[in-house]
């Protein structure tokens, strides 16, 4: 049973034994190589969730984060596909 996750956006398997020794469950990050896995020791479940996918929504965030403090200043999102990774 999963109760409690860490989450790294981006690359962050190097942070593995962090999110292990945190206590969590299981840990959602990307760019995990396959012997990044064994580190895991099977004391954490390991989530690839893949760099740009788990970076898509921070431009949300950062957007309301801006439009709160920063009401006055003009956000607008690029449109342009940044993932070099095509999905068949």
């Amino acid at each position: 049973m999963v109760k409690n996750v860490a989450l790294c956006g981006g690359s962050g398997a190097s942070l593995i034994s962090n999110a292990i020794a945190s206590g969590a469950d299981a840990f959602v990050t990307a760019d995990i190589k396959y012997h990044n896995f064994f580190d895991a020791e099977n004391k954490i479940l390991l989530v690839d969730a893949g760099h740009f996918e788990s970076e898509k929504f921070t431009t949300e965030i950062l957007y309301d984060l801006i439009i709160k403090n920063f009401p006055k200043f003009a956000v607008r999102f690029s449109e342009t596909n940044t993932n070099p990774i095509n999905y068949l």
